[in-house]
């Protein structure tokens, strides 16, 4: 029976098998396949991984005979042995998931060091200094990453060393000084585990990989996952390489660069180096490394070398690339390349950029953008016009500006970002252990790091405001408190970043909105010649009406109108109509707000001018507009204290009338076409309104298209009686203007009997629209306030939902309705117009749902309107 294979080498992978080897594997295996200097390596697959978790956690029998076999293949290609003292074997162990998860775990370098082979390297190298410089490194790495020591415990005792030597960074320790280090590391390993540093390369080889696997679990792991959407049962490959060194003196190096800015797009290298240094140098923030531009100074035939590889592989992959290089004394060599994280702004310019130069196509472009990545565009930054003082300036690592309380510690972080306070977290630099307090966080500041550090990527990525390497801060952890510019700011103290220049403020400051690209426009252009489903916005307002129209909707889905009546000019008088005992009173409070409503109808339908425009009729429970009954009687008993009995006693009439209106369910209750049929004139109140603005805008010339929504039936008897009324209305501005027009009326489909009687209710509704937050409620039998206040997000931690349904449509349930009545409603009606109102309409996997079940459109809140096209479009090609 044929052994199932777990271990490659490079050579016989290629990009085409990310699933089995991992991103970083297969890009390994695609650049060692088109020739380009890679260290010989090996990866072990992703399947491996699995099966390791699936064992409990334990290597299963077989794995570690293909690892030693892929070992000697590897020996044989570098001319050395793990383990032997001359030429000594030295190896990188890194992570690499199918899908980049930075800070999932810090790669392990220099493997194969121990009290013997380190001799080796020194005489191979004929520098004793840098040999126990990487044994250093590799003892304090090791146990952090694999031995799962803290990292601060290895840095104080380094720093005692540099302190008793008079010395400010590494690289001034000599030899002997690292040998005491060294033997200082491995106490303090014995004592803190009980046993000593593994000696054996091969048993160092062995825990790395254990270390690897083990990763795909921890904590930051699980938390980035969940951030990203990424699903928990891929698992991680483990790439083994063996090692070029940068730290051999000034003729060697190591750097990260991007093929293209990944903050703004603009074309050409961006990144860092640092000479005589090793890879983590470049990201860990320790050492501040230099522009790669630098380095045509420093290394010029690398850097010559350097700038067509990234050339080539930009062309090969055609998306921008992120690269990790080596230089060994002149010589190049890429230690990983793979797709570059990016800004939501360099997104969109990138791809645009790439459709430009002909390196792919305009679908392919609008392929490549996270359509969540367009709102991130959207975000306010700094008013340059605005007199500020910048008390600091660091690196501008992520644009995008933030205000926030200052918080040093993740975990308050966390905490405060869950009770919706806005903080910036702040510290000496990030590690891959804080991503549970960056993802709450309006901003992330440091005193160290460059553009490619920790923070920087993971803000990029998260479309965070970022400043790196801030080295005027004088950050004092222990006592929570920054020095910088003679002031002192402590943990809550107000603070804003900019992470497009770097700036960094005390207090709040001006934000305006951001200006748009051509590039922006293009893209969504394109998704719009893509793309089979409408896109509108729900739009309650003249302004929200206008910005929609900005951002391309084409027409507004859902008009909200009891927000009109929440305006402080107007609560008195709908309170007033409520409180109405007769209906003589009720039609007097009616008549006052019938010339508000005209005229906000009118605003709306000017600013949506061509564009169909659907008004939904009067949808919540009456005591909505009245004060709460616990209120209320707090203010009598205050009334009655001062002695104003008059006012008391016509808060009490209030008190009545909010008692009598008060419901066990209110979602359930008197609300929606069930209040237009008890309480008519309230209906055609708003109706008339809608009419008479529609003629007062033919008059003026232009072309309203206005529709009438009536909200929650259930029964087609329910639509059939409101129909009518609202039919009466109309008839009658008709006559008494002379003004023809058209105006379709639909409902609601917003609980399950209606999707399961959509046949009956087509015959009188002229387009179903779903309102999916209460189909949602209804068929779930939550309410949304009390589960995702009480008890959803324990669904979503012990895996009882995979999404939260209120965001992300549930298709097994909801969708199947949403099928139904799509179906009915054009058997009775062929060519039906349907359309989603909920604020599913902007989310991208629901939106892909709308599409599959054959929508004619999906409405959203005017900010998502952008996000919606460009998933629309990415429906369409995916469903193609």
């Amino acid at each position: 029976m044929e052994t199932k294979r777990y271990v490659f080498m490079f050579e016989e992978g290629s990009a085409k098998q990310k699933e089995m080897l991992g991103g970083k594997g297969a890009n390994l295996a695609e650049m060692t396949r088109i020739g380009l200097p890679v260290p010989h390596g090996f990866t072990i697959s992703t399947e491996a991984c699995r099966r390791y978790i699936e064992s409990g956690n334990q290597l299963f029998p077989g794995l570690m005979e293909q690892v030693w076999e892929a070992l000697t293949r590897l020996e044989e290609k570098a001319g050395k042995r793990l383990g032997l003292r001359e030429q000594p074997l030295l190896v990188s162990v890194r992570s690499g998931a199918v899908f980049s998860m930075p800070g999932m775990m810090d790669t392990i370098l220099n493997l194969g060091l121990n009290d013997e082979t380190v001799e080796g390297l020194a005489a191979a190298t004929g520098d004793r200094r840098f040999a126990y410089d990487c044994y250093r490194r590799f003892i304090q790495m090791f146990g952090n990453v694999v031995m799962k020591m803290q990292h601060g415990a290895f840095e104080r005792i380094l720093e005692r060393h540099k302190d008793a030597a008079g010395v400010e960074f590494d690289h001034l320790l000599d030899a002997d000084q690292l040998v005491a280090i060294i033997a200082n590391y491995k106490e303090h390993i014995r004592r803190a585990t009980g046993q000593p540093f593994p000696l054996d390369p091969r048993q160092q080889l062995t825990m790395a990989i254990e270390a690897v696997f083990s990763s795909w679990n921890n904590p930051r792991a699980k938390v980035y996952r969940q951030t990203n959407g990424i699903p928990e049962h891929l698992g991680t490959a483990v790439n083994v390489q063996m090692m070029i060194f940068g730290n051999m003196g000034e003729t060697s190096g190591t750097g990260v660069v991007f093929t293209r800015d990944p903050s703004t797009g603009h074309p050409g290298l961006y990144g860092e180096f640092l000479t005589n240094a090793q890879g983590e140098d470049v990201v860990a923030g320790i050492r501040t490394p230099k522009p790669i531009a630098e380095m045509s100074r420093d290394l010029p035939e690398a850097y010559r070398q350097l700038v067509d590889t990234c050339q080539l592989l930009e062309k090969h992959y055609g998306d921008m690339q992120d690269i990790e290089f080596t230089v060994e004394k002149g010589i190049l060599f890429l230690l990983q390349t793979r797709t570059g994280k990016r800004t939501a702004a360099a997104a969109v310019r990138i791809a645009h950029d790439l459709v430009e130069e002909g390196k792919i196509d305009r679908a392919e472009a609008v392929r490549r953008i996270e359509p969540t990545q367009m709102t991130k565009i959207l975000h306010r930054g700094i008013d340059p016009d605005a007199k500020l003082e910048a008390v600091a300036r660091g690196l501008p690592a992520s644009p995008g500006a933030a205000t926030g309380q200052v918080v040093f510690d993740p975990d308050l972080a966390e905490k405060l970002g869950k009770e919706g306070q806005k903080v910036i977290l702040v510290r000496p630099e990030t590690t891959p252990d804080d991503i549970h307090g960056i993802i709450p966080a309006q901003g992330i500041l440091t005193s160290r790091g460059g553009m490619t550090c920790h923070a920087a990527i993971v803000a990029r990525g998260m479309g965070k405001p970022c400043v790196c390497g801030c080295e005027a801060l004088r950050i004092d952890m222990d006592n929570e408190t920054v020095a910088v510019a003679g002031r002192t700011i402590k943990a809550g103290d107000v603070v804003s970043i900019d992470g497009a220049t770097g700036a960094v403020y005390i207090g709040e400051v001006p934000m305006v909105d951001p200006t748009l690209g051509e590039e922006f426009g293009a893209i969504l252009r394109w998704a719009d010649d893509l793309r089979h489903l409408g896109v509108r916005a729900n739009a309650d307002t003249p302004e929200d009406a206008r910005k929609a129209r900005e951002f391309g909707a084409e027409g507004i889905g859902l008009c909200r109108t009891e927000h009109m009546f929440m305006a402080q000019d107007r609560l008195p008088i709908v309170q007033e109509m409520i409180l109405a005992e007769t209906l003589d009173e009720r039609q007097a409070a009616l008549d006052k707000l019938l010339p508000i409503q005209q005229g906000d109808f009118e605003e709306i339908l000017e600013a949506m001018e061509g564009l169909p425009t659907t008004i939904r009729l009067l949808d919540p429970p009456l005591h909505e507009f009245l004060p709460k009954v616990d209120e209320l009687l707090a203010e009598i008993a205050l009334l009655r204290g001062q002695g104003d009995y008059h006012a008391a006693a016509q808060r009490e009439q209030v008190l009545r009338r909010a008692r009598a209106l008060e419901e066990a369910n209110p979602m359930l209750g008197f609300r929606g076409c069930r209040l237009g049929i008890v309480y008519p004139e309230i209906y055609a109140m708003q109706a008339r309104a809608i009419f008479q603005a529609t003629v007062n805008l033919l008059r003026r010339g232009f072309r309203p298209q206005p529709e009438v929504m009536i909200p929650l039936v259930g029964h087609p008897n329910e639509l059939l009686a409101l129909r009518q009324l609202v039919e009466e209305v109309k008839a009658e501005v008709v006559r008494a203007s002379g003004i023809e027009f058209n105006c379709p009326i639909g409902t609601m489909i917003e609980v399950p009997r209606a999707a399961l009687v959509a046949d009956q209710i087509a015959g009188t509704a002229e387009f179903f629209s779903f309102g999916t937050n209460d189909l949602t409620q209804t068929t779930f039998g939550f309410s949304r306030d009390d589960a995702e206040g009480k008890f959803l997000h324990q669904y979503l931690h012990r895996k009882v939902l995979e999404h939260n349904p209120f965001e992300v449509l549930d298709e097994e349930g909801v969708g199947q309705l949403i099928r139904l009545a799509v179906d009915g409603g054009r058997r009775t009606v062929p060519g039906l117009k349907v359309g989603i109102c909920g604020e599913h309409g902007g989310e991208p996997r629901s939106i892909d749902f709308c599409h599959r079940a054959g929508l004619n459109y999906v409405s959203c809140s005017p900010y998502r309107v952008p996000v919606a096209r460009l998933a629309a479009a990415q429906a369409a090609l995916r469903n193609s």
